[in-house]
């Protein structure tokens, strides 16, 4: 089965103007009335005309929010009554293109919060994490303290991003420990350090799906651009990298009598197509259960999300899960308004079954969504682009389809 997604325009540099959402509101208005025809093509992998380039154009159509049958206990990891903990955490200081904070707001200027109360949560929003000030502090605490001349170059910005991830990691522990859903709505894939942290420190048992088109594994030392949203599960192995102190910004990691570390058998990696020389030398080396976009092809998704359960569960069916999204999983067809867009990614389908079939698991007790841009494509594809991240957080949350 072959995979071709459109070219996209790319736009970089601006924030995304205060009329934003409402510009993104005015697309998705202007567009549903799109006819039954034209969905029921929407499962198409190929495109040919250039014209589609900011997405597949198809609107975004009306679709009820029914939640799993309560009887099936999907949530069993979660205290009663269930509670999501929304946390906002608008990170950009990861990857090079501004943009990625306005990622939470716009999820939940999209009815998020609603949708959630009801696929019957209760839903604790926290208000988006103030990276800006928290940054700034870092970076004010370094140059007073006289250690700015020990920033790597190759972890850029890894004050900024290890004084963010910090607040974010004790944020997620603690809602574990108080049996709580924490949903982290990114922000760029660096969060993912935090996320992580606070996650193997409340739950050090917990297995990791990790959707996504790249491996994220670098360290500083291999990584080609330094971008610390190629990193955080590089920075979460024992094996590529004992002292996280070594980075500036990260010495929390280290602090504390128990050090986060994840066990790479008990990560799952669905939807790789853009793996670096070194990440590919790490997974083997390290025996990490990966499935490519290959595999998908191959297998079909259904069985590679059985096999991916298989692995994380069957030594120990009681383990929580946590999932981590990239939206960059998705073919930027259906997903163009995002950083590091491949081609030959899910399709709309596969990618909510990829959440679907965690959720039917029973074990989910965390997740996260990732570099949503909405200023890297035009309206409608950022419009689309926002909206699929919007649905695959209700997929996540326990919305079914019977």
């Amino acid at each position: 089965m072959f995979r071709f997604a459109a070219r996209k325009t790319i736009v970089t540099g601006t924030k995304p103007s205060p009329n934003a959402v409402a510009t993104l509101a005015e697309s998705q208005s202007s567009t549903t009335g799109s006819s039954s025809s034209s969905s029921s093509t929407t499962n198409s992998r190929s495109v040919t005309s250039d014209s589609h380039r900011s997405g597949m154009g198809y609107g975004i159509v009306h679709q009820q929010r029914i939640p799993a049958d309560e009887s099936e206990n999907l949530f069993r990891r979660v205290a009663s009554p269930k509670t999501v903990s929304v946390i906002g955490a608008p990170m950009t200081y990861g990857q090079p293109f501004v943009g990625t904070d306005s990622g939470p707001s716009l999820l939940r200027e999209q009815g998020l919060l609603q949708d959630l109360t009801t696929l019957g949560w209760r839903v604790e929003d926290i208000p988006d994490l103030d990276f800006s000030t928290i940054c700034e502090q870092a970076r004010s605490e370094s140059l007073s303290s006289n250690l700015s001349h020990n920033n790597n170059p190759n972890a850029k910005h890894s004050l900024e991003v290890g004084a963010g991830t910090k607040v974010l990691a004790e944020l997620v522990e603690s809602k574990l420990k108080l049996g709580k859903f924490p949903l982290v709505l990114g922000g760029d894939h660096s969060i993912g350090i935090g996320s992580l942290a606070g996650i193997l420190r409340a739950k050090p048992e917990t297995g990791v799906i990790w959707v996504d088109a790249h491996a994220d594994l670098n360290v500083p030392s291999v990584s080609n651009s330094g971008n610390m949203h190629g990193m955080p599960l590089g920075l979460m192995m024992k094996d590529l990298i004992p002292d996280r102190s070594v980075i500036p910004g990260l010495e929390w990691l280290e602090e504390g009598p128990t050090s986060p570390f994840l066990n790479p058998d008990s990560l799952v990696y669905v939807g790789l197509r853009d793996i670096d020389k070194a990440e590919r030398h790490f997974i083997r080396q390290l025996g990490i259960k990966t499935f490519t976009m290959y595999d998908i092809d191959h297998l079909g998704i259904g069985n590679v999300m059985d096999l991916a359960l298989e692995h994380l569960l069957q030594k120990n069916p009681d383990r929580p899960l946590h999932l981590s999204y990239d939206i960059d999983a998705v073919d930027p067809l259906y997903a163009p308004a995002t950083g590091t867009a491949v081609r030959g990614g899910l399709t709309w389908r596969e990618a909510h079954f990829v959440a679907e079939h965690v959720v039917r698991s029973g074990a989910l007790a965390s997740a996260e969504i990732v570099e949503v841009n909405a200023t890297l494509a035009d309206g409608q594809g950022a419009s689309e682009t926002v909206e699929l991240g919007h649905q695959l957080v209700n997929a996540l949350l326990g919305e079914a389809i019977l």
